[in-house]
């Protein structure tokens, strides 16, 4: 016969078991609709002991080899990461404050960073290992300024021949075309709302898949992407279905676009809508830096500022917040 007290711990013990197989499992996040989805990843990036992200306040790419690289106000204007969340390392120190737009470029055997850098009123290009190979300064030749202090670049996109394009998107809302050479070319855009014209040309991006190239502008304030042809010419308004798009990027059969107003939106390459995923249902935690760690919530985005669809269909999005905050979506389908 058992000892009463065994038996009572036995019991205890079976009963604590079924309770454990009963409670409530962490379930996987999974953002989806029809045609697309998507694995939300948890807590993905993780940093050395003593080290934050700060305020990230620019943008993220991804290369060839799945290293993510993305952009933050600190002396960590770069910081790299394996696909899998793994620091690399961070660089920029002498660029903090103000890094804000960034594209990677293909050229040759290399990859190359180029970036915007909005404090300095400057375009940077860097190696993958943060090695300023030069600096372009604010256009004076384009006679719509007075002085630097009215340019403030967001964005950066470059074209397969080299042509180079830079969005104003902080300052009075020009594009300013160079050659591959960074000779002054043209400027087009400016303030307004009619066709050709932008208010906060935030992102820019060449889409390549057509038979002719064309420039795809995130006009945030006017809500909408404009495409304009690669000589500066105003091709039409591409997509409408957006309250506030601050970026885009392409890659194989898709296009995703960061919005500032509480989600990402992901199209296919004819920028047909395919979903909004991640909206936030609280309009207050939209387009809001402040938001504090704990009133966020996997699923749901605050302020998507950059998104990028990795080489293997994941897509990184990258939050304006003063705490720093970025996210992997793991494509399922």
């Amino acid at each position: 016969m058992k000892h009463p007290r065994l038996a009572l711990a036995v019991a205890c013990s079976a009963l604590l078991a079924l309770a454990a197989s009963r409670a409530p499992r962490d379930e996987r996040v999974v953002l989806s609709s029809e045609h697309v989805s998507y694995e939300w990843k948890p807590g993905w990036g993780k940093l050395p002991d003593g080290m934050s992200l700060g305020n990230t306040h620019g943008c993220v790419v991804v290369d060839s080899k799945g290293r993510v690289y993305l952009n933050t106000d600190t002396e960590h204007a770069v910081i790299v990461f394996e696909a899998d969340g793994t620091f690399v390392k961070s660089w920029g120190k002498e660029l903090a404050g103000g890094l804000h737009g960034m594209c990677l470029v293909r050229e040759g055997d290399g990859e190359f960073l180029y970036l915007a850098h909005t404090g300095r009123h400057e375009v940077h290009k860097s190696t993958l290992d943060g090695e300023i190979l030069w600096t372009l300064p604010w256009p004076e030749q384009a006679k719509v300024y007075e002085h630097a202090g009215q340019y403030a670049p967001t964005s950066v996109a470059v074209a397969a021949d080299g042509t180079l394009y830079v969005a104003d998107g902080y300052g009075r809302s020009y594009i300013h075309q160079y050659d591959r050479e960074r000779n002054y070319v043209r400027t087009f855009g400016g303030p307004g709302s009619e066709l050709g014209k932008l208010r906060t040309p935030h992102g820019i991006w060449i889409d390549a898949s057509g038979k002719d190239p064309v420039l795809l502008v995130a006009d945030r304030e006017n809500q909408r992407v404009q495409a304009f042809s690669l000589d500066g010419q105003p091709l039409g308004v591409v997509a409408t279905d957006v309250r506030r798009p601050c970026h885009l990027h392409q890659q194989g059969d898709r296009t995703v676009i960061a919005d500032l107003a509480g989600r990402i939106t992901v199209m296919n390459r004819k920028l047909e809508v395919l979903a909004h995923l991640g909206d936030n249902p609280d309009p207050a935690k939209r387009a809001q830096n402040g938001i504090p760690r704990e009133q966020w919530k996997d699923g749901e985005f605050l302020s998507p500022h950059c998104a990028h669809i990795a080489p293997n269909g994941d897509v990184y999005v990258l939050d304006w917040n003063y705490l720093g905050r970025i996210t992997k979506l793991a494509r399922l389908k």
